[in-house]
Formats: structure tokens, C-alpha cells, sequence
């Protein structure tokens, strides 16, 4: 409602009541256009990137050759050596950068599925897409091809055909949140078990390597790894914020979003299938990751304060947690690297145990 179509004052003077915002939210206007600030989850969205920035930089100093932060902006200024230069921008940046933007991919799509199926379970991790992803991947090896393109390419193929699959089979008499985590849940578990299949009827070498990946690890992250996800954030991300003001309209119930003009089908496809790429994209570079999907979004929206997961301020996490937890890979057994994934598990068991309790009591 404008300033001109407000009622006018109880005492019936001629005049326009104003209008009241929230603490937590500021009106903002430029020229024809205007927003709704969410102050404090703009504000910690803000704080979590400047936190993201700083592991970025100390994530480039961890590794054997012992270079400093010195070495880091000698690097980035084209004084260094052509050995530091070549360590830091060409074999420690890469893997720097892969983790904040493939945090924030895995955290969107999660934000995604969490908003469509209404529960903070409804995430890739749970509902099996990355699983999906994983059985791609296996698949293109199984054919005998290593190639990281065919395994990225089977990888990205895998998700798009499990989401396809999962929303048809829970497309019975209308789409329900739970419906789709049920269903994801049973084909995830018949993909792990597909999965677990192809491990052992490969080649032992190529089992090894499959395994591995199958962690989840950016020990191999190169640049050519990391273009392909910038590329899909650079494509997804502002058609998903463009439809997020329909997505939050969506939470209330698909009845509701068609009486206010929600075309619901068209936009949870869309949303969907750029969720999917996203995690597929990621899964297909670096294997499948668990927990950033399924934690960021919560945790974001908790730190924020907002009454729904957001997309932005779960990405800006989701990277950080991905870049923080690499960093714990890298450094935990000393010279020895754990799997990114394996941290990711650990960490995400204690976030799904934590979160279920707490459903639990505030049912009770």
C-alpha cells in the first residue's frame, strides 16, 4: 500500500496515516524501485563474508612450502617468485575459491529444497540428489571412461534424472513437502545401494579412485574444476532471488500462492531444477559433500533472526563452512588430509542429532 492509497486519520482529517516498518527491517527506495531490508540478517550476512574473506587469505598460507601472508599479497602483486606465484594462484587458490563458491551452490540448493518441502530436512543430502549425482559419476567409470568431463558431465546427468524421478513418484494427487522427503529418502537409499554395487564390480584402481572422490575432497580442485561452478552461479543465482519473493509466498501453501498469482508448478520447477544443477555441479567436481545443504540455510536464518531461510545469507555461509571445514581437513593429522566430506559428515551427524532433538521438545 503507497502513501497516497493509505486511509486517511482516525480523527477523519484529510491526510495519510504512515507507515510503520519492524525494527528489523528497513524500507529502501531507488528511484522507481524499492525493498525491504532485513537489518540484522543484512548485518550478519555482512560479518560472515568479511569472516570468509580472512579464512580465504589463511587458506592460501596453509600447506609444505611454509609461505606466509606476506608471500600471499606478493603473490597477488606480481612481486613474488614464479614458484610462489605458481603455489599460491595456481594450486592454493583454486581449491580456495572452489570451496566458498561451492559452499554457497550447495547451501542455495538446500535453501531451495528446504523452502519447497516446508522442513528443515529437506535438503540434497537427505532427499538423495547428490546420491543421484554420486550414480551418474559411477556409472561414466563403470563405461570406462575417467575423464573429468564425462565424470562431470554423468555426474550433473545422475542429479537432473533423480530430481526428475523423485518429483514425479511424489507428484501423486498434488506435491507435499513430506511426501518428496519420503520419497527422496527410499530412492536414496536404493541409489546408495546401486552405488555400493558399482564400487565392487570395478577395477580395483578404479574403485580406489571412485571411493575417494566418493568422500567428498578438493585435494584436486583446479581451476578448470572451479570455472564451471562459477559459471552456474553466475547463471542461477539471480533467477532464484528474482523468484525468492514467490518462493516465500509458496511456504504459506500452494493454495494461497495461486490466489495472490503464483504460478506454483512453473516456479518449484524452475527453482528445482537450478537447485539440482547446482549441487549436481559441485557433486560432479568434488564428489558429494554432506551437511553444507542441510545446515547452512538453518543456521543462517538463525543468526539472521528471519522468520524463513534466505537465499543469499545461506549462500555467504555455506561458503565459509565448506572453507572452514577444508581447512580442518587440511590441518586436523598434521601432513596427512582427510577428505573434506569426512569432516562434513562428522559435524553434520552432530547438526541433525542437535536439530531433531530440538524439534522434538518444542513438539512437546
Amino acid at each position: 500500500m503507497t502513501a497516497s492509497q493509505a486511509p486517511s486519520h482516525p480523527d477523519g482529517s484529510a491526510g495519510t496515516v504512515p507507515i510503520t516498518w519492524p525494527a528489523s527491517i528497513r524500507p529502501v527506495r531507488l528511484g522507481a524501485f524499492s525493498a525491504r531490508i532485513e537489518a540484522r540478517s543484512a548485518i550478519t550476512t555482512a560479518v560472515i563474508t568479511i569472516l570468509a574473506l580472512a579464512l580465504g587469505v589463511f587458506s592460501l598460507t596453509i600447506g609444505s612450502a611454509g609461505l606466509g601472508l606476506g608471500d600471499v599479497f606478493d603473490a597477488f602483486s606480481g612481486h613474488a617468485s614464479s614458484y610462489t606465484s605458481r603455489t599460491i594462484l595456481e594450486w592454493r587458490l583454486p581449491r580456495t575459491v572452489f570451496a566458498l563458491l561451492g559452499g554457497a551452490a550447495l547451501a542455495i540448493g538446500g535453501a531451495v529444497f528446504q523452502s519447497i518441502t516446508r522442513n528443515p530436512l529437506g535438503s540434497p543430502d537427505i532427499i538423495g540428489f547428490s546420491s543421484g549425482a554420486y550414480t551418474g559419476a559411477l556409472l561414466v567409470m563403470l563405461l570406462g571412461s575417467s575423464s573429468s568431463l564425462g565424470t562431470s558431465l554423468g555426474a550433473l546427468t545422475g542429479g537432473l534424472l533423480t530430481g526428475v524421478v523423485v518429483y514425479f513418484l511424489a507428484n501423486k494427487r498434488g506435491i507435499t513437502g513430506m511426501r518428496i522427503i519420503v520419497v527422496g529418502i527410499g530412492v536414496s537409499l536404493f541409489l546408495g545401494a546401486f552405488n555400493t554395487w558399482a564400487l565392487t564390480a570395478m577395477q580395483v584402481e578404479n574403485a580406489i579412485s571412485a571411493a575417494s572422490w566418493g568422500a567428498g575432497t578438493l585435494a584436486d580442485i583446479a581451476w578448470s574444476h572451479t570455472t564451471p561452478v562459477l559459471i552456474a552461479l553466475v547463471v542461477a543465482l539471480p533467477i532464484l532471488l528474482v523468484l525468492e519473493a514467490d518462493m516465500r509466498v509458496m511456504e504459506m501453501g500452494d493454495d494461497v500462492g495461486q490466489a495472490l498469482g503464483v504460478r506454483t508448478n512453473i516456479v518449484r520447477i524452475w527453482m528445482l531444477l537450478l537447485a539440482i544443477a547446482l549441487v549436481a555441479i559441485v557433486t560432479a567436481a568434488a564428489g558429494p559433500i554432506a551437511f553444507i545443504a542441510l545446515a547452512a540455510p538453518q543456521l543462517a536464518m538463525r543468526l539472521g533472526g528471519a522468520p524463513g531461510v534466505r537465499i543469499l545469507p545461506a549462500a555467504v555461509l555455506g561458503g565459509t563452512l565448506l572453507l572452514a571445514s577444508d581447512l580442518i581437513a587440511r590441518t586436523l593429522l598434521g601432513t596427512t588430509q582427510l577428505p573434506v566430506g569426512v569432516v562434513t559428515l562428522c559435524l553434520g551427524g552432530g547438526y541433525l542429532v542437535w536439530l531433531l532433538a530440538t524439534s522434538g521438545r518444542k513438539k512437546r
